[in-house]
């Protein structure tokens, strides 16, 4: 997908955990960044964050 923010059920599909285990990951990358100064969207996460965090391609989308 291209959107900028991934749901819980593609961090779930994503890491093969459960919908409420990756509404924790969101919330802890999104902790992360508002330390960094950063808007968050509530239930959602930034996309290249996340790719970045779990070093899927260093960052770079899945083709």
């Amino acid at each position: 997908m291209d959107t900028l923010f991934m749901t819980a059920d593609e961090v779930a599909k994503e890491m093969n955990v459960s919908k409420a285990y990756a509404y924790k990951i969101i919330q802890r990358l999104n902790r992360e960044l508002q330390e960094l100064g950063y808007l968050t969207v509530s239930g959602k996460v930034n996309r290249k964050y996340f790719m970045k965090k779990v070093n899927y391609n260093d960052g770079k989308e899945r083709q």
